[in-house]
């Protein structure tokens, strides 16, 4: 496999370097404030757990905790935006976006406010929470959404550099982070732009499309399909909406097979948005890997990966089972 995206040395080591996507974050939006003083921040009663205590501790007249009360949090950050402010939101995902959506379409969206919304604890990293707090649906929810860009971090180092990004960017944002310890994919001389998908490791047998933490089991499967003889081709999608349709077009029309992976629902979300673009551009053999149309359980992040079959080797074995079905 040839990569040219500066990824992390230690990337394929068995104790490969980790921290939680969120402490990207919590830093990435501190030194926003340092660089502008409109960049305010607002939480519901979680600071610490969203890492925006930081921010909160250094820049103390430009936060506001609302409590427990995520409907009033985006409708006061979209004021403040209205009055030229740059808001960053911030609760846990189930909560925000899962209980103030509908605050955040009116408020932020019809009225073009560019609201910042950080989806704290998403997805199965989550953990022993379980399935009231593994928020699964949230790509599909704030993807649906005109007027709001959807990012997901592939690590904290990429989440740093997304928040930075949002900050300068005109519309309405919608950022995932986990809560638990996933491993570090990218340095801080990989690229990063809203709105670009990166080739993480070249290949001309099979497109593997990741997002969030399962950019590291996509990789992962590559390097054991590789020793395999098949040469996969690894696309990072860290922005959902705008999607880069280009970069991914390019590669499918190469390989004429693709896999999307992500740690959410398949219904609406990465593998829904790829399903368009070639449906509409470039119909190609497709598989969806992700939640299938079920809630979250209660267990550890690496325990749930296995339950929910979204580690590198059942990437491994569906690549394989793809090619070997489509080639007799």
């Amino acid at each position: 496999m040839s990569s040219s995206m500066h990824l992390a040395e230690d990337l394929y080591k068995k104790d490969v370097t980790s921290e939680p996507i969120r402490k990207g974050f919590g830093r990435g939006l501190l030194e926003a404030g340092k660089r502008n003083s409109n960049v305010v921040a607002l939480c519901a009663d979680l600071t610490e757990s969203t890492q925006i205590h930081l921010f909160a501790k250094e820049f103390p007249e430009r936060f506001i905790e609302v409590g427990i009360a995520e409907q009033n949090l985006a409708t006061v950050g979209a004021g403040l935006a209205a009055m030229g402010k740059i808001p960053f939101i911030s609760s846990y995902a189930a909560f925000s976006p899962g209980r103030n959506w509908e605050q955040i379409k009116t408020t932020a969206c019809i009225n073009q406010r560019p609201v910042k919304v950080i989806g704290s604890h998403a997805g199965l990293y989550t953990g022993p929470d379980g399935a009231t707090h593994q928020m699964l649906e949230d790509i599909a929810l704030m993807r649906a959404l005109p007027n709001m860009a959807v990012i997901v971090p592939c690590d904290s180092v990429e989440a740093e550099k997304a928040t930075l990004a949002m900050a300068n960017h005109p519309q309405a944002n919608y950022l995932r982070v986990a809560r638990d310890s996933s491993p570090i994919v990218t340095t801080t001389h990989t690229p990063f732009e809203i709105g670009k998908a990166y080739v993480f490791a070249k290949g001309d047998d099979i497109t593997l499309v990741a997002t969030g933490t399962m950019t590291y089991q996509a990789l992962m499967a590559a390097e054991m399909l590789f020793k395999d003889g098949i040469d996969a081709e690894v696309v990072h999608v860290p922005t959902i909406k705008p999607l880069d349709g280009v970069t991914l077009l390019h590669s499918v029309r190469k390989t004429k097979h693709v896999i999307t992976i992500e740690e959410a629902q398949i219904n609406g979300g990465l593998g829904s948005a790829v399903a368009e673009l070639l449906g509409e551009h470039a119909p190609t053999p497709l598989l969806r890997m992700g939640i299938k149309d079920r809630f979250g359980e209660s267990g550890q992040p690496a325990e749930l990966l296995e339950h929910f079959g979204l580690t590198a080797k059942n990437i491994r074995l569906a690549a394989v089972h793809m090619l070997e079905t489509n080639h007799k």
